[in-house]
């Protein structure tokens, strides 16, 4: 394989773009709460702008490392993504936030496995179908076994719980299989007891009920489950077609809780109204086409399911979260990439971009 020069210039100028507008954005949401909470308006802005070097770092080296290399890394990610799961659920390791322990305290940060999980995942799960092509259109000795093995991790990350999480990382893998070549009734037999099992542990818990509940009609409950989304549409709605200038936010003084994390989308829009809501969704939109196009034009099969599967994570990641955001969708804890606050999250976003890059160097 001959190398490029260079990676996907546009791709890395999108992603540079999102990170830097990124970091204004949660010293935006979170400076007053940062101020009251903890005496410094930036705490949680240097606290991001040091994930966002880590993460690059890791973005470089991913860059410049040969994607096929990966696979010496696979067996190891694969042993570490199930420890790292285990731990969290073992008390006194793994730390509770809102009913849902999902994190490990490092002292410096807070690590969440979840998301460790869907980069080796999608690792192990590119490597697999690379190396399986014939056998992926035989739903038992093909695709069963894949299951088998990423069940136990889905399970274990349903005991968290995170749904958000396990919805997107189902659905990337879904659409890697089907771009394997997988015929369409396996897919079906994979999704219609999946929906079923999703949707019996939503409605499992009166607190998940809630939620459902309260996506239908937030106004049902308007100083309980509903109060969040309420406040993210109050902010929405106040923005209009410019917004009301940047730093100028009302839901983020303490309307909106933890404003720079899940809901950060909110405060974007009503900061910066329609317009820059839309920009950051172009954004987001260049990302996910010029990652997809690196796909299509991968040298081999690999590289073609590995760069599809890091960029179909992050497109799923921003239209749950947008959707959540906008009331499109029921309240579920994720991110939006490169943007909301989170040291795991980001770091492991950039990486994966990395490795698309590197995958870009390669293509034709």
């Amino acid at each position: 394989m001959k190398r490029k020069q260079s990676p996907d210039i546009l791709l890395l100028i999108v992603t540079m773009a999102l990170l830097g507008f990124g970091l204004v954005m949660v010293y935006s949401a979170s400076a007053i709460m940062a101020m009251a909470r903890y005496g410094d308006s930036f705490y949680f802005l240097k606290r991001q702008t040091i994930y966002a070097l880590l993460g690059l770092g890791a973005m470089y080296i991913c860059i410049n490392l040969n994607y096929w290399k990966w696979k010496k890394f696979i067996k190891l990610f694969f042993v570490l993504n199930f420890v790292f799961l285990v731990a969290v659920i073992i008390p006194g390791v793994g730390v509770t936030i809102n009913d849902a322990t999902r994190w490990i305290n490092l002292g410096f940060m807070r690590f969440q496995p979840s998301d460790f999980t869907k980069f080796a995942l999608i690792l192990f799960t590119a490597n697999y179908l690379a190396a399986q092509k014939e056998r992926i259109l035989d739903f038992f000795y093909g695709i069963v076994p894949l299951l088998v093995i990423l069940g136990i991790s889905f399970g274990l990350i349903m005991l968290q719980p995170d749904l958000g999480t396990a919805i997107s990382l189902a659905g990337t893998i879904g659409i890697m299989l089907f771009a394997a070549g997988a015929k369409y009734r396996h897919l079906l037999y994979i999704a219609v007891p999946g929906t079923a099992l999703m949707t019996w542990f939503a409605t499992s818990e009166e607190y998940r009920l809630r939620r459902l509940t309260t996506f239908r009609d937030p106004w049902s409950d308007v100083s309980g489950a509903g109060w969040q989304i309420i406040q993210s549409l109050y902010g929405i709605a106040g923005g209009g077609l410019v917004g009301v200038g940047l730093g100028a936010s009302r839901q983020k003084s303490g309307y909106l809780p933890e404003a720079q994390t899940d809901f950060i989308y909110a405060i974007i829009v009503e900061e910066l109204g329609f317009i820059g809501g839309a920009l950051v969704i172009i954004l987001f939109g260049i990302l996910v086409w010029r990652g997809l196009r690196t796909a299509i034009k991968a040298p081999d099969s690999f590289g073609c399911y590995l760069a599809m599967g890091m960029t179909v994570m992050i497109a799923l990641q921003v239209i749950i979260n947008i959707g959540v955001v906008t009331s499109s969708m029921p309240t579920t804890g994720i991110t939006l990439p490169l943007i909301s606050f989170g040291g795991t999250s980001l770091i492991v976003t950039l990486a994966s971009i990395g490795i698309v890059l590197n995958v870009s160097r390669y293509s034709y």
